[in-house]
Formats: structure tokens, sequence, C-alpha cells
């Protein structure tokens, strides 16, 4: 029994895992083995690759791009047309000039934990991790690991603040704790990671 929602353009493959609640919108691919969690929200033209895992509540907005073997988390939002590679050593044919097919190279994924969020047109360059609460600004490119809390913007991407649950920027309390304006909640910074206190 199909408990999502699904509009008619959308490619769905039949041994795809789709939770219950979820939408997938206009022109979107999930492909084979994919696992969509429940509450999902899947936009317009997305492509989910085969076997990548989705937790609950994603929000995966237009085009976004989420190649195989990606991880994400509960409540992750992947912004319009982001990117999340899978391949190191991008190259359509091999050495010897024969086109390249899934024998031919190592498939590496990005893992996004809960509540993190990539923004528009963000390019993750996999093999990464972003933590936690991270946000990626819109058209970084990431090619290190983020670490839980960061906000990370630029070309490569660097870290220029921290960024709580509600994603807004933390205010600084000028002894190495940080409070969310939006919740009151505050952090503490230990080297170049941040943990709730």
């Amino acid at each position: 029994m199909v408990n999502y929602l699904s509009e008619a353009s959308a490619d769905v493959a039949t041994n795809a895992v789709v939770g219950d609640g979820a939408h997938i919108w206009h022109l979107a691919q999930i492909r084979e083995g994919a696992v969509v969690g429940a509450g999902c929200n899947i936009g317009r033209g997305a492509y989910i690759g085969p076997d990548v895992e989705l937790g609950a509540n994603c929000k995966i907005q237009n085009y976004a791009l989420v190649y195989e073997p990606a991880r994400l988390g509960n409540g992750v939002f992947v912004g319009p047309a982001a990117v999340l590679t899978n391949d190191q050593f991008p190259r359509a044919i091999n050495v010897d000039g024969t086109l390249k097919n899934n024998e031919d190279w190592e498939q590496v994924g990005v893992v996004i934990d809960d509540g993190a969020s990539i923004g528009a047109r963000a390019v993750c360059i996999a093999p990464v991790k972003i933590g936690a609460w991270a946000t990626v600004a819109a058209g970084a490119v990431v090619t290190r690991d983020v670490p839980p809390y960061a906000v990370v913007a630029g070309v490569p991407a660097r870290r220029r603040g921290w960024v709580g649950e509600a994603g807004h920027p933390l205010r600084s309390d000028g002894d190495g704790t940080w409070t969310c304006p939006a919740t009151g909640r505050r952090y503490v910074e230990s080297g170049e990671d941040l943990e709730p206190v």
C-alpha cells in the first residue's frame, strides 16, 4: 500500500522504499534501492541515486542531485540545484580510451548528519561529512569535513561562524560560549568544535 504522494511525472523505482507522508514532486527521480524517510519532500527535478538513504523529514529542493552512496540523517535540507558528488577522480574513459562503467571506479559518498542545511547551488565534494545542524552557504564548495553547528561559505568553504538548531547565527558571549538569539540556548566552543551546554 502506497502511503506517500508522487506526482505522475515523477519516476520512483519499484524497489525504492518511500516512507509514509513523503511527497515526490514533478520530474523527480528516485533510483533503485533508495530509501526516502517518512515525511520527506522531494522537489521538482530532484535526483536521488541508487541506494541513497534519506532520514525522516528531509527537504530536497528542486533540481538538487544526491548521488550514491550518500547518507542523510533526519531533517536535512538540501537547497535548489545543490550537488552531492560521488567520484574523487572523475573521468568518462579509462586510460586505454574505453568508456568507464560501474566496475571502473569507486563510489564515495557525502554524509550529512541530522538537521544540517546545504544552501542553493552548493557542491559537496565526496567524501565529506557535514556535522549535525551545520549550515553550508549557498554557492559554497565543500572539500573537507564540516563540524556540527558550523557555518561554512566560500570556494573552498571555510568556517565563518556558528549556528544553532533554529538556524540563526549564534552570538558570542566573549568567554568561549555562544548563545542562540532565537532560543536562548547556550553552547561552548572547544578548539574547532562547538557543543550545547
